[in-house]
């Protein structure tokens, strides 16, 4: 398990991690059956990212950044943020959070915190994943459609939205939220294997970095 005391609250370089490669990762077992079917079953109930940001290394400033980052991080020591450079909003990309995008559950005149999730797709098969790194100041809540200013606090760390006295959602009512969020995740490598010269014509050195989840 990964505790609070191995992970920095710091963001990988941004404009290295928009070049990068990767996305979500399932794990699912398919077994040939006699009759000429398969069965199909899912090892892992959420999707974990996994990326390589060796991709957004342009320069010998980026890959000088990438190795400092790297070594304050102690190679897979301690996780840190990514941004995600096609997932990073509760909306699409083209669009600006608001604060009715991802519904996070309902009052019941009781229950002050709730958990910052985004769903993707709709129906039974829609998939919620909750989000635990969100953007400071850009995470906006509304109860039943109507923004919220003040009445309750963010924990930036753990994506968890308290409620305050006085200000706990009423029974039925809709909580809601937009932001901008950044992935926990670590380096999946104690080792960068860096060539100037390989560099220099056009070999792209390889930066894995996979998600952490708790």
């Amino acid at each position: 398990m990964t505790s609070i005391r191995s992970f920095h609250e710091v963001r990988f370089p941004v404009a290295v991690g928009f070049g990068s490669t990767g996305g979500p990762e399932r794990r699912t077992d398919i077994v040939a059956l006699g009759s000429g079917g398969e069965s199909r079953n899912a090892r892992w109930a959420r999707s974990r990212r996994r990326y390589d940001a060796g991709y957004g290394i342009r320069s010998f400033d980026d890959l000088a950044a990438v190795v400092a980052f790297f070594e304050e991080r102690r190679g897979r020591l301690y996780g840190f943020r990514f941004r995600d450079p096609l997932d990073w909003k509760s909306c699409l990309p083209s669009r600006k959070p608001t604060p009715t995008d991802c519904a996070l559950g309902t009052g019941d005149g009781e229950t002050a915190a709730f958990a910052l999730a985004k769903t993707y797709g709709t129906g039974a098969a829609a998939y919620r994943r909750s989000i635990s790194k969100p953007v400071a100041g850009t995470v906006r809540v509304a109860l039943d459609g109507a923004e919220q200013t003040s009445g309750f606090a963010l924990d930036e760390t753990t994506g968890l939205i308290t409620f305050q006295a006085g200000s706990i959602p009423a029974s039925g009512v809709v909580v809601s939220a937009g932001f901008s969020f950044d992935v926990p995740v670590r380096f999946d490598t104690d080792r960068l294997d860096i060539s100037l010269s390989h560099f220099e014509a056009g070999e792209i050195p390889q930066v894995p970095i996979v998600e952490i989840r708790p």
